[in-house]
Protein backbone atom coordinates (compact mmCIF):
# COMPACT_ATOMS: atom_id res chain seq x y z
CA UNK A 1 0.00 0.00 0.00
CA UNK A 2 1.06 3.61 -0.50
CA UNK A 3 0.44 6.50 1.85
CA UNK A 4 0.60 10.28 1.28
CA UNK A 5 2.68 10.73 4.43
CA UNK A 6 5.42 8.30 3.34
CA UNK A 7 7.57 9.23 0.36
CA UNK A 8 9.91 6.74 -1.32
CA UNK A 9 12.64 7.76 -3.73
CA UNK A 10 15.08 5.38 -5.42
CA UNK A 11 18.54 6.86 -5.85
CA UNK A 12 20.49 4.31 -7.89
CA UNK A 13 20.91 1.37 -5.48
CA UNK A 14 19.65 3.19 -2.36
CA UNK A 15 16.02 3.66 -1.33
CA UNK A 16 15.23 6.87 0.55
CA UNK A 17 12.15 6.40 2.73
CA UNK A 18 10.94 9.69 4.18
CA UNK A 19 8.25 10.35 6.75
CA UNK A 20 6.36 13.27 5.20
CA UNK A 21 4.11 14.55 7.94
CA UNK A 22 6.21 17.49 9.06
CA UNK A 23 3.26 19.53 10.30
CA UNK A 24 2.66 16.85 12.97
CA UNK A 25 6.37 16.26 13.68
CA UNK A 26 6.07 13.07 11.60
CA UNK A 27 3.85 11.39 14.19
CA UNK A 28 3.20 7.80 13.17
CA UNK A 29 -0.25 6.67 12.15
CA UNK A 30 -1.21 3.05 11.55
CA UNK A 31 -1.42 3.87 7.85
CA UNK A 32 2.21 5.02 7.80
CA UNK A 33 3.33 1.92 9.68
CA UNK A 34 1.55 -0.36 7.20
CA UNK A 35 3.01 1.60 4.29
CA UNK A 36 6.49 1.16 5.80
CA UNK A 37 5.92 -2.56 6.02
CA UNK A 38 4.82 -2.75 2.40
CA UNK A 39 7.71 -0.60 1.20
CA UNK A 40 10.30 -2.89 2.75
CA UNK A 41 8.57 -5.94 1.33
CA UNK A 42 8.60 -4.58 -2.22
CA UNK A 43 11.95 -2.94 -2.92
CA UNK A 44 13.35 -3.74 -6.38
CA UNK A 45 16.15 -6.31 -6.45
CA UNK A 46 18.58 -3.54 -7.45
CA UNK A 47 18.28 -1.81 -4.05
CA UNK A 48 21.19 -2.56 -1.72
CA UNK A 49 20.48 -0.27 1.24
CA UNK A 50 17.89 2.18 2.56
CA UNK A 51 17.79 5.46 4.45
CA UNK A 52 14.88 6.44 6.70
CA UNK A 53 14.51 10.18 7.19
CA UNK A 54 11.88 12.61 8.46
CA UNK A 55 10.60 15.72 6.73
CA UNK A 56 11.09 19.04 8.50
CA UNK A 57 12.89 19.71 11.81
CA UNK A 58 12.01 16.38 13.47
CA UNK A 59 12.65 12.74 12.65
CA UNK A 60 9.56 11.44 14.43
CA UNK A 61 7.72 12.53 17.58
CA UNK A 62 6.15 9.10 18.09
CA UNK A 63 2.67 7.68 17.91
CA UNK A 64 -0.09 10.01 16.75
CA UNK A 65 -2.07 10.09 20.00
CA UNK A 66 -5.13 11.37 18.14
CA UNK A 67 -5.34 7.83 16.72
CA UNK A 68 -5.10 6.24 20.14
CA UNK A 69 -8.41 4.46 20.58
CA UNK A 70 -9.96 2.78 23.53
CA UNK A 71 -9.25 -0.88 22.96
CA UNK A 72 -9.85 -3.95 25.04
CA UNK A 73 -6.87 -6.08 25.96
CA UNK A 74 -7.18 -8.37 22.96
CA UNK A 75 -7.44 -5.48 20.51
CA UNK A 76 -4.41 -3.86 22.13
CA UNK A 77 -2.37 -7.02 21.68
CA UNK A 78 -3.31 -7.28 18.00
CA UNK A 79 -2.50 -3.62 17.41
CA UNK A 80 0.93 -3.98 19.00
CA UNK A 81 1.64 -7.13 17.01
CA UNK A 82 0.81 -5.26 13.79
CA UNK A 83 3.53 -2.73 14.64
CA UNK A 84 5.90 -5.59 15.49
CA UNK A 85 5.31 -7.18 12.10
CA UNK A 86 5.91 -3.90 10.27
CA UNK A 87 9.11 -2.93 12.11
CA UNK A 88 10.41 -6.47 11.78
CA UNK A 89 10.43 -5.87 8.02
CA UNK A 90 12.75 -2.92 8.67
CA UNK A 91 15.13 -4.83 10.96
CA UNK A 92 14.97 -8.21 9.23
CA UNK A 93 14.10 -7.07 5.73
CA UNK A 94 16.02 -7.32 2.47
CA UNK A 95 18.56 -4.50 2.94
CA UNK A 96 20.50 -2.65 5.64
CA UNK A 97 18.76 0.50 6.90
CA UNK A 98 20.42 3.71 8.06
CA UNK A 99 18.34 6.19 10.08
CA UNK A 100 18.97 9.93 9.65
CA UNK A 101 17.98 11.38 13.04
CA UNK A 102 17.29 15.00 13.87
CA UNK A 103 15.06 16.85 16.29
CA UNK A 104 12.58 14.65 18.13
CA UNK A 105 13.25 10.91 18.23
CA UNK A 106 10.51 10.17 20.72
CA UNK A 107 8.32 7.19 21.64
CA UNK A 108 7.37 5.31 18.51
CA UNK A 109 9.98 7.35 16.62
CA UNK A 110 12.68 5.86 18.84
CA UNK A 111 11.15 2.42 18.32
CA UNK A 112 11.43 2.93 14.55
CA UNK A 113 15.01 4.19 14.84
CA UNK A 114 15.97 1.21 17.00
CA UNK A 115 14.77 -1.16 14.26
CA UNK A 116 17.36 0.34 11.87
CA UNK A 117 20.88 -1.04 11.63
CA UNK A 118 22.87 2.20 11.80
CA UNK A 119 21.75 5.50 13.31
CA UNK A 120 23.20 8.90 12.38
CA UNK A 121 22.14 11.79 14.63
CA UNK A 122 22.72 15.49 14.14
CA UNK A 123 23.26 17.97 16.95
CA UNK A 124 19.55 18.85 17.20
CA UNK A 125 18.52 15.29 18.06
CA UNK A 126 16.88 14.42 21.37
CA UNK A 127 15.49 11.11 22.63
CA UNK A 128 12.58 10.46 24.99
CA UNK A 129 10.06 7.79 25.97
CA UNK A 130 7.07 9.66 27.43
CA UNK A 131 4.79 6.62 27.53
CA UNK A 132 5.27 6.21 31.27
CA UNK A 133 3.84 9.65 32.04
CA UNK A 134 0.88 8.98 29.72
CA UNK A 135 -0.15 5.78 31.42
CA UNK A 136 0.77 3.54 28.51
CA UNK A 137 3.64 1.20 27.60
CA UNK A 138 5.77 0.90 24.50
CA UNK A 139 4.10 -1.35 21.91
CA UNK A 140 6.23 -1.16 18.78
CA UNK A 141 9.09 -3.39 19.90
CA UNK A 142 10.85 -0.79 22.02
CA UNK A 143 11.08 -2.95 25.13
CA UNK A 144 13.10 -5.48 23.15
CA UNK A 145 15.22 -3.27 20.88
CA UNK A 146 15.97 -0.15 22.94
CA UNK A 147 17.58 -1.98 25.93
CA UNK A 148 19.94 -3.62 23.44
CA UNK A 149 21.16 -0.14 22.53
CA UNK A 150 21.29 1.57 25.92
CA UNK A 151 20.53 -1.06 28.58
CA UNK A 152 17.36 -1.80 30.53
CA UNK A 153 18.28 0.53 33.42
CA UNK A 154 18.53 3.60 31.18
CA UNK A 155 15.25 2.76 29.46
CA UNK A 156 13.54 2.27 32.83
CA UNK A 157 14.80 5.67 33.97
CA UNK A 158 13.54 7.35 30.78
CA UNK A 159 10.06 5.88 31.10
CA UNK A 160 9.74 6.39 34.84
CA UNK A 161 11.11 9.92 35.07
CA UNK A 162 10.60 11.36 31.59
CA UNK A 163 14.34 11.87 31.16
CA UNK A 164 15.34 13.37 27.80
CA UNK A 165 18.72 12.63 26.25
CA UNK A 166 20.26 15.33 24.07
CA UNK A 167 22.37 14.50 21.03
CA UNK A 168 25.83 14.24 22.59
CA UNK A 169 24.83 12.28 25.68
CA UNK A 170 22.58 10.16 23.49
CA UNK A 171 25.53 9.14 21.35
CA UNK A 172 27.53 8.27 24.47
CA UNK A 173 24.61 6.20 25.77
CA UNK A 174 24.40 4.21 22.53
CA UNK A 175 21.37 5.61 20.72
CA UNK A 176 23.43 6.55 17.64
CA UNK A 177 26.71 5.43 16.13
CA UNK A 178 27.42 8.77 14.44
CA UNK A 179 26.98 12.36 15.59
CA UNK A 180 27.18 15.07 12.92
CA UNK A 181 26.57 18.83 12.72
CA UNK A 182 23.04 20.20 12.47
CA UNK A 183 21.39 19.57 9.11
CA UNK A 184 23.86 16.93 7.90
CA UNK A 185 22.40 13.68 9.22
CA UNK A 186 20.72 12.79 5.93
CA UNK A 187 23.85 13.46 3.88
CA UNK A 188 25.93 11.27 6.19
CA UNK A 189 23.27 8.53 6.24
CA UNK A 190 23.10 8.54 2.44
CA UNK A 191 26.88 8.38 2.20
CA UNK A 192 26.91 5.36 4.51
CA UNK A 193 24.03 3.70 2.66
CA UNK A 194 25.85 4.03 -0.65
CA UNK A 195 28.94 2.46 0.89
CA UNK A 196 26.95 -0.36 2.51
CA UNK A 197 25.14 -1.06 -0.77
CA UNK A 198 28.48 -1.97 -2.39
CA UNK A 199 29.04 -4.85 0.05
CA UNK A 200 28.45 -8.43 -1.00
CA UNK A 201 24.69 -8.95 -0.54
CA UNK A 202 25.15 -12.19 1.38
CA UNK A 203 27.50 -10.50 3.85
CA UNK A 204 24.95 -7.74 4.47
CA UNK A 205 22.28 -10.40 4.90
CA UNK A 206 24.41 -12.21 7.48
CA UNK A 207 24.99 -8.98 9.41
CA UNK A 208 21.25 -8.19 9.46
CA UNK A 209 19.86 -11.64 10.11
CA UNK A 210 22.58 -13.82 11.66
CA UNK A 211 24.59 -11.42 13.85
CA UNK A 212 21.74 -10.28 16.15
CA UNK A 213 20.63 -13.88 16.62
CA UNK A 214 24.18 -15.07 17.33
CA UNK A 215 24.47 -12.34 19.97
CA UNK A 216 21.50 -13.84 21.83
CA UNK A 217 22.59 -17.48 21.59
CA UNK A 218 24.63 -19.36 24.19
CA UNK A 219 28.30 -19.20 23.23
CA UNK A 220 28.57 -22.76 21.88
CA UNK A 221 25.44 -22.25 19.73
CA UNK A 222 26.75 -18.88 18.57
CA UNK A 223 30.11 -20.29 17.52
CA UNK A 224 28.40 -23.00 15.49
CA UNK A 225 26.00 -20.55 13.83
CA UNK A 226 28.95 -18.29 13.03
CA UNK A 227 30.83 -21.18 11.41
CA UNK A 228 27.83 -22.05 9.25
CA UNK A 229 27.34 -18.44 8.18
CA UNK A 230 31.05 -17.96 7.46
CA UNK A 231 31.10 -21.07 5.29
CA UNK A 232 28.02 -19.99 3.35
CA UNK A 233 29.22 -16.41 2.85
CA UNK A 234 32.70 -17.31 1.63
CA UNK A 235 31.26 -19.80 -0.85
CA UNK A 236 29.42 -17.06 -2.76
CA UNK A 237 31.02 -16.33 -6.17
CA UNK A 238 31.16 -12.61 -5.41
CA UNK A 239 33.05 -13.27 -2.17
CA UNK A 240 35.59 -15.45 -3.98
CA UNK A 241 36.15 -12.73 -6.58
CA UNK A 242 36.61 -10.06 -3.91
CA UNK A 243 39.23 -12.17 -2.12
CA UNK A 244 41.06 -12.73 -5.40
CA UNK A 245 40.97 -8.99 -6.11
CA UNK A 246 42.54 -8.31 -2.72
CA UNK A 247 45.24 -10.96 -3.06
CA UNK A 248 46.13 -9.74 -6.53
CA UNK A 249 46.33 -6.09 -5.50
CA UNK A 250 43.14 -4.84 -7.13
CA UNK A 251 41.34 -3.97 -3.87
CA UNK A 252 42.10 -1.16 -1.45
CA UNK A 253 43.74 -2.07 1.85
CA UNK A 254 42.38 -0.91 5.22
CA UNK A 255 43.92 2.36 6.38
CA UNK A 256 43.26 4.84 9.19
CA UNK A 257 42.13 7.57 6.75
Amino acid sequence: MTHPDLHIELQDNVAVVRLARGAKRNALSDGIILALRDAFENFPATIGAAVIDGEGPHFCAGLDLSELQERDAGQGVHHSRMWHSALERVQFGPVPVIAALHGAVVGGGLELASACHIRVADSTTFYALPEGSRGIFVGGGGSVRIPKLIGAARMTDMMMTGRVYKAEEGERAGFAQYLVPEGTAFDKALELARRVATNAPLTNYALMHALPRIAEQPADHGFFTEALMAGIAQNAPEAKQRVRDFLEGRAAKVSKD
